[in-house]
């Protein structure tokens, strides 16, 4: 019997090397979008296609987001409600609150509803999975993109087994089965269905 729900991982495409500027700032290499567009490919051929996706704010994980939407050829995507993401400034950074949002809402004729939040790129594995837990109800795929060695570690919590111990590369990707709701999701009980590394 297939999950009720499908929780997948993407690790963002690859990025330019540090410069000494700001790490969040640091955007894909070319090849990083041409990797991020063929994961949205495979997530759309596979059947995987987001209700919601959470993304960290780092403009790496933005532009995978980006590129991995116009893989999937999705419209234009629209913030969730509780989302809200605004400027810092000339560079765009987008920032979330600091307080714990409300659960992104799902999707309304086929939109994903997007969330960045903060502790994607700041936080823990633990983090993550709270984050997980705080998935709209309603919605069936929740697409989470991040950055190693976290997005990582929260695929060993929730299948040690199986999971990958080198981690997963840049544009990989691991889809977990979600049997039970969101708000119950366990440490150990997300097997994993498939794994996939893009290439563009």
């Amino acid at each position: 019997m297939a999950p009720r729900r499908v929780l997948v991982l993407l690790r963002h495409a690859k990025a330019e090397r540090p410069t000494g500027g700001p790490d969040a700032e640091r955007p894909l290499t070319a090849r990083g979008h041409a990797d991020a567009a063929a994961a949205g490919a495979w997530l759309d051929h596979g059947g995987y296609l987001p209700t919601v996706v959470f993304c960290s704010p780092a403009k790496r994980t933005r532009q995978t987001w980006h590129d991995a939407a116009l893989g999937m050829a999705a419209p234009p995507t629209r913030p969730a409600r509780a989302a809200s993401p605004a400027s810092d400034g000339p560079t765009g950074t987008v920032r979330s609150s600091v307080a714990t949002p409300p659960a992104a809402t799902g999707t309304r004729a086929g939109v994903p509803a997007v969330r960045y939040d903060q502790r994607i790129y700041h936080g823990y594995a633990t983090d993550l999975l709270d984050l997980v837990r705080s998935t709209d109800p309603d919605a069936t795929t929740l697409l989470l993109i991040g950055h190693n060695p976290t997005i990582s570690e929260l695929s060993t919590l929730l299948d040690p087994v199986h999971a990958d111990p080198d981690g997963l590369r840049t544009s990989g990707i691991v889809v977990h089965g979600i049997d039970g709701e969101w708000a119950g999701v366990r440490e150990q009980a997300g097997p994993i269905v498939k794994w996939h590394t893009a290439r563009g």
